[in-house]
Parts: structure tokens; C-alpha cells; sequence
């Protein structure tokens, strides 16, 4: 009889666990839904701005909530409806990308989390074929010049090749205080013009009276490039005094002879 009755208890806890594994799979769940999933903006030129709004419904049978929206970087993405989106209801996302920057073909993701337990991470696609338009545009040989042990009163020089990569005429400028700048061995005169797709060799020297220690200072070069209108080069160095090189020398005479 004992037997029976624990048999007759498991038989029931089966079924309630039945029960209630098919209540939760017919439990009323949101269900997000986008009819477009991907925008083509097409051709567009670089440096303006494209945007469109993906509309999303909700085809579930319990509100849906949108928890987070997520783009690649060139691109935003915003909400510009509820947050909470009751069935049958709909919603929508706003994408604004940025073509400054890009060239040819490109191909941007936004992620939109929801509750949705099928689909809780939807993605998103656009793309364009971004126009370049003709412009100069500056490049460096170095973005860094180490002029290594100096003495007090010497001169720090340096040189850099300044670059037209573009179709355009770049024109540049650049200053360093107390610095003088020269091509060919003549001094400069800016704005230095540089026709495309040619580069000239720029000469610095910088004077160090009254200076010791670490050296650091910057160039900041300004041009007429649209997508790089100030660039840097860093110069370094180390000066120290007569005394100091002296006291150098002596303690390591016998390893330089």
C-alpha cells in the first residue's frame, strides 16, 4: 500500500512539473520584429550626413522593452520612441552615419537588446559608397625626430619631409619658437605650397642657449587638408653642460680610446 501511495505521489509531481514546463513554453513573451533590416544610402559625398529609421513591431503578446541600442563607431543610433512597446505596437530607431572620414564602400552595424527572450540582441545594417572629392593631403616622413646628446649652446637640427599625397595643392604651415625653417638651404616662407602628389624636405634648427636637460617640444603643422587640418611632430632631446660631458668623458676615456 505504501509502494502505491509514493508511486501515486510521483505520478503526481510529474504532472504538475508537466504542467507548469508547458505553461512557461505558451507564457506570453514579446517578440521583436523589423520589416528592413538594412539601409544602402547609395553614393554619397564624404563629410555629409545620411540618416534613416529602422520601424520595428512588436508581433509578440507581451510589452516589449528596448534595453540598449549599440552602433560601430562613424555612426549613432537613438531611440526615438518608447522605450516599452506594447503588442502589436511599434517603434523606431533613428541612425544617423557620418561619411568624414571614410572612403569607398562602407559597412556600419547597430545592435538593439531587447527582452525579447527569441531575439534578445537585433542587428542592424547600413551602407554607402562614400565619393571622395579631389583635395590635398599632408603626410609626414616622421612623426618623431630624437636628436640624441646635445652640448649647451648647440643648435638642435631636424628634418622632415612634408608630403602632398592628395590632387590638390596643399598649403602648410607650421612654427616652433625661436626655431628658423628652410628648404634647399633658404628660408622658408609660409604658407609653404606643395603641389600634388610631390613632397619637400623641411630643415629646422633650433637654437638651445640656456637650456639644459630634456629637450621636448612640438610642431604643429596646419594645412588646407579637410581631413587632417593640424598633424604634430614631437623633437627631442638631451643637453647638458661643458662640465657635465667633462666629467663623462674622464670616467670613460679609457673605454672610448
Amino acid at each position: 500500500m505504501n509502494r502505491l501511495k509514493e508511486h501515486r505521489s510521483r505520478i503526481l509531481v510529474l504532472g504538475c512539473l508537466v504542467l507548469v514546463l508547458a505553461s512557461s513554453a505558451f507564457a506570453a513573451k514579446p517578440k521583436i520584429v523589423f520589416p528592413t533590416d538594412t539601409k544602402n544610402f547609395g553614393k554619397i559625398k564624404q563629410g555629409t550626413e545620411s540618416s534613416y529609421e529602422f520601424v520595428f513591431r512588436n508581433d509578440g503578446d507581451a510589452r516589449l522593452t528596448i534595453r540598449n541600442v549599440e552602433t560601430s563607431c562613424g555612426c549613432t543610433a537613438a531611440l526615438v520612441s518608447d522605450k516599452t512597446v506594447e503588442p502589436g505596437k511599434s517603434g523606431k530607431i533613428k541612425v544617423v552615419f557620418n561619411s568624414l572620414g571614410y572612403a569607398g564602400e562602407v559597412t556600419k552595424y547597430i545592435f538593439v537588446d531587447s527582452d525579447d527572450p527569441a531575439t534578445p540582441r537585433a542587428q542592424l545594417k547600413i551602407t554607402a559608397a562614400v565619393d571622395v572629392p579631389p583635395q590635398s593631403r599632408i603626410d609626414l616622413d616622421r612623426y618623431s625626430f630624437d636628436a640624441g646628446l646635445l652640448v649647451e649652446g648647440d643648435t638642435l637640427e631636424a628634418t622632415v619631409t612634408v608630403k602632398n599625397l592628395g590632387e590638390l595643392e596643399l598649403k602648410m604651415e607650421t612654427q616652433l619658437e625661436n626655431a628658423t625653417f628652410t628648404t634647399g638651404g633658404k628660408p622658408v616662407k609660409f604658407p609653404l605650397k606643395i603641389a600634388a602628389g610631390k613632397e619637400v624636405e623641411l630643415g629646422i634648427s633650433l637654437p638651445l642657449a640656456n637650456r639644459v636637460g630634456l629637450v621636448r617640444d612640438y610642431l604643429l603643422f596646419k594645412s588646407n587638408d579637410p581631413l587632417r587640418s593640424t598633424i604634430s611632430m614631437n623633437i627631442n632631446g638631451y643637453v647638458v653642460t661643458k662640465a657635465q660631458l667633462k666629467a663623462v668623458f674622464q670616467k670613460y676615456k679609457d673605454i672610448i680610446k
